[in-house]
C-alpha cells in the first residue's frame, strides 16, 4: 500500500510522515488518513501531477462571473471528509443532488424538515462556496402522496337524521287522465276540464265536503315502515284555506287533512308514514263545501330516506369450493389439524397447541389497502362445537392491521370485520388462528369491500389550483427561510418540456402525467401550463433574496436528432410564461448528460448540436448555465462502454470532448451571460448506482485518482 500524490488527488495540503501521507484541508474539521493501491498505469497518468485544482484554471479577469460547480451528495459533503475536501479544493459552487428537492424535505403527511438543507448550506458557505438551489418545482421526487391527498373530495356535513327525497311517481294533468274522476253523491255540481292542468269548477256546495271528490294519484304501493311525501302544485279562486284531502286505500285512510290555495301557483306538501306495507293507495281532493275554481298542475310522490353516508365496493372475493394456493397452514403445530375442501374450507383440529397463533390458516391474501380508508371483510363460517373465540389477524407480514376474535355455531353465518391501515399497505392477508380449539370449522366464502364515503363532492378545478398554490407557497417559503438568503440562484422549474407532441407552432408540449405516486406529481395538470411556472417564479422572488436568479433547467437541449428542437420549444415557452409582463426568468440551465461517441460521424453531429445549443441560448439574452454536465462513452457500434472497459484512446477522446464543450461555452456565451458550468459527477459511477451505473462519468476514478478527463476539463477552462 502506498499513498496517493496529493496533486493526483484533490490538491489540498499534505503532511508526509514515513510511508504514510495524511490529507488535510483548510477546514479544521477535516483530518482524514487515506491510502490505496496506486494504479498500474502510473506513467500514462504522471503528467496529471502538474495540474492544479480545477478552479485555478478559470480566467477571472476575462470571466468574472463564471462559477465552477460540482454536484454533491449532502450526506457525503457533511461528513467533511473526501467529498468535502475535493469539492472545496476544486470548485466555486456546489449543488445538492437530492437534499433540496421537495420529497427530501416534505413527508407524506406534509411535515417539513429542512435540517439537512440548513447544515449543507451553512457548511458550504462557511467553506467559501456558493450553493446553487436544485430544485423548486418539478414533477419527480415530490411528496406525491401528500400533494394528491390535498386534491381529495370534500366531505360534506350531513345530518344523519335528515331525510333525502327519492322520487317514486309523478302525475301530471296536461291532458285528461283515466284516474281523475269525480265521486260522491253529487258530482254533477262541478265541472272537470284539462288545459295544462286539472281544473275543477263547483257551482254550489254539497251537504258534506266528501260528497264531491277527485282522484289526483292512484295505484300506489307503499313499503312497510316507509316515510313519504306528496307535493302538489295548486292555485284557485277565490282563496281557500280548507281544501280537504285523503290518502289511503279504499276503506282505510292513512292520512287526511286540509290544504290551501290562492290565485298564484304554489306548492303544498303532505308527509305521512306507514307501519305495514300497503297497496292500491290513492289521493283524493274533496271540495264539496267550496264554490269556485281550483287547478292542480302536478302531483309527485317521494319516499323519504336517510342519506347514504357510505357504500361498500367489493375489491376481492375468495371461495373455497376447491383447494386454493393461498390457503395453507402455518405455525409450529400445523400437523395438529387436517385441512380439506368440499364446497368449503374445512379445518379439523385434533388437539390444542401451546398458543392459538401456532395453528393458522390464510383465507384472504394479496390485498392492497389505501391509507386511511375503511375496509370490511365478510367471512361465512360454521362449525362444531360452538365457539366464541376463533382468533383472526389482518395485516401484512410483520405489520398487523387488526386482530380479534369471531364466533360460529352449527349454522352458516357471516361475521364482519372492519379494518383500516393508517398508510398504504400492500400484500395484506387475513389469517384464522385456531391453536386453542379442538373441533371443526368451515369457511365457505370471504369477500372484502372498500367503504366509499358518499357524503363528499369533488373539488372544483379552481379549488384544486388554489390549494396547490397554497402548498407551493408553504414549500417555497419554508425552503427560502431555511437557506437564510445564502442561496442566490435556483432551478425554479425543472424538466418542464416533454420533447414531443408539438402544437401548431411546432412547440413541444409540457410534461403531464396521471399524478400517481409512481409517476410523480405534475403540478401543471392542476395549475395549468402557464400558472404553475408563473406561481413558482412569483413565490421564489417573494421569499428569496432580493438578488435571486431563477433558471429553467432541462435535459436534451443539445439534441441533434431534432435540430435542438427541445431547446427551441423551451425558449418559446419562456416567452409565453413571461408574456404576462410580470414573470421574469433569468436564465436557462442545460443539463448535458452527454456521451462521447467513437463513431466519428455521430460525434461530429453531436458536437455541432452542442455549439448550436450555446448559440441559441446566448441569443435569448438570458444567463446560460451548464447545470449537470457528465459524460458516458458509446463505442463505434453504438453500445455503452462500462468503466472497466474504457481504453486509453477512449479516455483521451472523452477528455477532448470535455475540452470542446467548455471551449464552446466560452466562445458562444457573452461574458455578461455566463453563469458557469457544474460537473454533475465528480467520480465515476459505481455499479450499483441509480445514476448511469458503472459508467465513466467522472473526472476522478472511484478511488479519487484524476483521469484524463480532468486534464481535458482543466484545459478547456484554461482556453488551451
Amino acid at each position: 500500500m502506498i499513498t496517493k500524490n496529493i496533486k493526483y488527488y484533490i490538491a489540498v495540503g499534505l503532511v508526509s510522515c514515513g510511508t504514510t501521507a495524511v490529507l488535510t484541508s483548510c477546514a479544521d474539521e477535516f483530518d482524514q488518513s487515506y491510502a490505496v493501491d496506486r494504479p498500474a498505469k502510473t506513467a500514462e497518468y504522471a503528467y496529471l501531477n502538474d495540474y492544479q485544482p480545477l478552479k485555478q484554471y478559470v480566467d477571472r479577469a476575462k470571466n468574472p462571473n463564471f462559477k465552477l460547480g460540482c454536484g454533491t451528495t449532502a450526506a457525503d459533503y457533511l461528513k467533511k471528509e473526501l467529498t468535502y475536501a475535493l469539492t472545496n479544493s476544486n470548485f466555486d459552487e456546489t449543488v445538492a443532488g437530492n437534499a433540496m428537492k421537495m420529497a427530501s424535505c416534505v413527508s407524506d403527511n406534509g411535515d417539513m424538515n429542512f435540517g439537512t438543507v440548513i447544515d449543507y448550506v451553512n457548511a458550504a458557505t462557511d467553506a467559501g462556496l456558493s450553493v446553487y438551489g436544485h430544485t423548486l418545482a418539478w414533477h419527480a421526487q415530490q411528496p406525491a402522496k401528500w400533494l394528491t391527498s390535498l386534491m381529495k373530495d370534500k366531505e360534506l356535513d350531513i345530518d344523519p337524521d335528515a331525510l333525502e327525497e327519492k322520487e317514486v311517481q309523478t302525475w301530471d294533468f296536461t291532458t285528461a287522465t283515466s284516474y281523475t274522476v269525480g265521486w260522491g253523491s253529487e258530482p254533477a255540481m262541478a265541472a272537470m276540464s284539462f288545459d295544462g292542468a286539472l281544473t275543477i269548477t263547483t257551482t254550489e256546495t254539497t251537504s258534506g265536503f266528501w260528497d264531491l271528490q277527485y282522484m289526483v294519484a292512484n295505484g300506489i304501493s307503499l313499503e312497510a315502515g316507509g316515510k313519504y311525501l306528496f307535493r302538489l302544485e295548486l292555485k284557485g279562486t277565490p282563496d281557500n284555506d280548507n281544501l280537504h284531502f285523503v290518502i289511503g286505500p279504499w276503506g282505510s285512510d292513512i292520512k287526511a287533512g286540509v290544504t290551501s290555495f290562492n290565485g298564484d301557483w304554489q306548492t303544498y306538501e303532505v308527509e305521512f308514514s306507514v307501519s305495514d306495507a300497503v297497496s292500491d293507495v290513492h289521493m283524493l281532493l274533496q271540495s264539496g263545501d267550496f264554490v269556485g275554481t281550483y287547478s292542480v298542475r302536478s302531483v309527485k310522490l317521494f319516499k323519504l330516506e336517510k342519506p347514504v353516508l357510505e357504500v361498500e365496493q367489493e375489491v376481492a372475493e375468495y371461495d373455497f369450493t376447491e383447494a386454493t394456493s393461498y390457503t395453507v397452514g402455518w405455525g409450529s403445530d400445523a400437523a395438529m389439524a387436517v385441512m380439506s375442501f368440499d364446497g368449503a374450507l374445512t379445518i379439523t383440529t385434533t388437539e390444542t397447541t401451546s398458543g392459538f397463533w401456532d395453528l393458522q390458516y390464510m383465507v384472504a391474501n394479496g390485498l392492497n389497502l389505501e391509507g386511511g380508508v375503511d375496509y370490511v371483510a365478510h367471512i361465512e363460517l360454521k362449525g362444531t362445537p360452538n365457539n366464541d373465540n376463533l382468533h383472526y389477524v389482518v395485516g401484512a407480514w410483520g405489520s398487523d392491521v387488526k386482530t380479534g376474535v369471531v364466533s360460529f355455531n352449527g349454522d352458516w353465518s357471516t361475521v364482519n370485520i372492519r379494518f383500516s391501515s393508517a398508510d398504504d399497505l400492500n400484500d395484506v392477508h387475513i389469517l384464522l388462528q385456531s391453536g386453542d380449539f379442538v373441533g371443526t370449522y368451515n369457511v365457505r366464502k370471504v369477500t372484502v369491500g372498500k367503504m366509499v364515503k358518499m357524503n363528499s363532492i369533488p373539488m372544483t378545478d379552481e379549488e384544486k389550483r388554489d390549494t396547490l398554490i397554497w402548498a407551493m407557497d408553504r414549500w417555497v417559503s419554508g425552503m427560502m427561510a431555511a437557506c437564510d438568503g445564502k442561496v442566490k440562484a435556483w432551478d425554479v422549474v425543472n424538466e418542464a418540456i416533454s420533447g414531443g407532441n408539438p402544437d401548431a407552432e411546432g412547440v413541444y408540449a409540457l410534461q403531464h402525467g396521471d399524478n400517481t405516486s409512481e409517476s410523480g406529481f405534475y403540478w401543471q395538470d392542476y395549475m395549468g401550463d402557464l400558472e404553475y411556472v408563473r406561481s413558482a417564479v412569483r413565490l421564489a422572488r417573494q421569499y428569496g433574496p432580493e438578488d435571486v436568479k431563477l433558471f429553467i433547467n432541462d435535459y436534451n437541449l443539445e439534441s441533434d436528432w431534432d435540430q435542438n428542437g427541445k431547446l427551441r420549444s423551451l425558449i418559446k415557452w419562456i416567452e409565453r410564461w413571461e408574456a404576462d409582463g410580470v414573470t421574469k426568468i433569468d436564465g436557462i440551465g442545460t443539463q448535458m448528460h452527454i456521451s462521447c461517441y467513437m463513431n466519428p460521424q455521430t460525434q461530429e453531429s453531436k458536437k455541432a448540436a452542442i455549439t448550436n445549443m450555446f448559440k441559441l441560448m446566448a441569443a435569448t439574452g438570458k444567463l446560460v448555465r451548464v447545470s449537470e454536465l457528465d459524460m458516458g462513452l458509446v463505442d463505434a457500434d453504438g453500445k455503452d462502454v462500462p468503466t472497466a472497459n474504457v481504453t486509453e484512446e477512449q479516455h483521451r477522446a472523452m477528455a477532448d470532448l470535455y475540452k470542446f464543450v467548455i471551449q464552446q461555452y466560452f466562445a458562444c456565451v457573452p461574458v455578461a451571460q455566463q453563469w458557469g458550468i457544474c460537473q454533475w459527477c465528480a467520480t465515476d459511477s459505481p455499479a450499483d448506482s441509480g445514476w448511469r451505473a458503472n459508467s465513466p462519468v467522472g473526472l476522478w476514478t472511484l478511488d479519487y485518482y484524476r483521469k484524463h478527463t480532468y486534464a481535458g476539463f482543466a484545459d478547456g477552462l484554461a482556453g488551451k
